[in-house]
């Protein structure tokens, strides 16, 4: 069985574009992967967090992705700051990375020619290096990403790469294994756009509150957004991301909460206006987050959720530490040890 790894940023409350794209595809992914699940939170404090804030996100997160599904037999849900062979992993990383690699990085790009270089943090720079160690630590087979995340996943290959090349007695065998990426099936609504600008992704950062559902939004306010939704003046249903995008925005989430395929949607409301195709897509996306909302707040609750935080992170170690053994004989630190 091979094995998936994805690394989630505590950074609020998820969106059901996150659901869509993510959560919901994890549930599946469960049954027939590997599947290591871990709270980022070391990434997250690339920039300044509240120290409270942050970790009430943190436990907010693990306990949506157990409501949503994620089954702690299956899988294994994890705090990245709690496995501390990330951190370790992340310099043996760093020192086989050069510097114009980490520079020529998108994202530090453009976020250093936002706010400056001089107010960027050095972990801004150095994050891809821990991302790099965040995947190859549990031997992952496949990378579930989106686009714009697909850079640091290259940044892994090229290391693991160099790293075999460079370090492994048998080119026959390698130390660490080459992850492929596996971008969300868009089919299954990988990219879900904002409710008031369906020509840009939905986020939660939004300065719009209409543009995004939260999965903790209450049913009125559900409602409230959709009925709001931006579409357009034909009041014909069809699926035309090009000339109709909010009503095909509209179309990709009731499909991703039902059991309609977006075809079998366009039929079913040929003769019918937005306004009641709106209410029903309300009352599908209500029903579906009710019972997710529910079992979100009686896990914050119970010791269930420290429980499984605890065995994660001990199951997560095992399978970390014996790569990051592998890593540092390879490299000569410490005393040679065991695999």
């Amino acid at each position: 069985m091979k094995t998936i790894f994805s690394g989630i940023q505590p950074s609020g409350i998820p969106t059901i574009g996150n659901y869509i794209g993510a959560m919901k595809q994890f549930v599946q992914l469960q049954n027939d992967y590997h599947c290591f699940f871990c709270i980022v939170d070391e990434h997250a404090i690339t920039v300044p967090q509240d120290r409270l804030k942050l970790r009430k996100q943190i436990l907010q997160l693990a306990s949506l992705y157990l409501a949503v599904g994620i089954d702690p037999e299956k899988a294994t849900v994890f705090i990245q700051s709690e496995v501390s062979a990330h951190t370790e992993a992340a310099w043996i990383v760093q020192c086989n990375t050069s510097l114009g690699e980490l520079e020529r990085m998108t994202q530090f790009k453009d976020k250093s020619q936002k706010i400056g270089a001089t107010s960027v943090s050095a972990g801004l720079l150095t994050y891809p290096p821990l991302m790099v160690a965040d995947i190859i630590l549990y031997n992952t087979d496949l990378v579930p990403v989106g686009e714009d995340q697909k850079q640091h996943l290259e940044l892994t290959r090229d290391f693991v790469e160099r790293f075999n090349s460079r370090y492994a007695e048998n080119v026959n065998q390698p130390l660490l294994v080459l992850p492929e990426v596996k971008i969300p099936d868009k089919n299954a609504g990988g990219r879900v756009m904002s409710l008031q600008d369906p020509t840009k992704k939905m986020s939660k950062s939004d300065s719009n509150s209409k543009g995004f559902i939260s999965m903790l939004d209450e049913p009125n306010i559900i409602r409230k957004k959709i009925r709001s939704a931006v579409t357009d003046s034909s009041g014909k249903i069809e699926y035309d991301v090009e000339n109709k995008p909010g009503i095909s925005n509209l179309l990709v989430i009731y499909s991703s909460f039902s059991d309609f395929t977006i075809d079998e949607l366009v039929k079913k409301y040929t003769d019918t206006g937005y306004a009641e195709f709106k209410n029903d897509l309300a009352e599908v996306v209500v029903s579906t987050l009710e019972p997710i909302q529910a079992r979100y707040r009686e896990l914050l609750k119970s010791d269930d959720l420290q429980t499984i935080l605890d065995n994660g992170a001990i199951k997560a170690s095992k399978v970390a530490n014996k790569t990051l053994r592998k890593m540092k004989n390879a490299v000569g630190l410490g005393r040679k040890t065991k695999h």
